[in-house]
């Protein structure tokens, strides 16, 4: 006897409605980002020299309000780090080179 399989059909599309944001949103979301950047750069900018020689192209995740960083070669492990640490608390990774950045655009 042949073994019957269930035929299952593919959802297309999202599950969520997209979010519409206006302009004035999208303004004040980026100004809310390069405001929490400004506050983590200084602290990278402060140990980034001593650690691109030992710890190049690896990813650091700084918490602001601590001052407190974490180190690790993958963005998950850092970035699990920083939540277990600070788990109520908003960080941001860098990368350890020259730019602070992973690639170019």
């Amino acid at each position: 006897m042949a073994e019957v399989k269930p035929t299952r059909t593919a959802r297309r599309g999202r599950i969520f409605p997209e979010i519409q944001w206006t302009e004035e949103q999208k303004a004040q979301r980026e100004a809310r980002r390069e405001k929490f950047y400004q506050r983590c750069k200084p602290i990278f900018d402060k140990v980034k020299s001593e650690l691109i020689e030992t710890h190049y192209n690896w990813y650091i995740a700084v918490e602001p309000d601590s001052g407190e960083y974490f180190i690790d070669k993958d963005l998950e492990v850092v970035s699990l780090q920083c939540r277990e640490k600070h788990p109520s608390k908003i960080h941001y990774a860098f990368r350890i080179n020259e730019t602070g950045v992973c690639g170019t655009i």
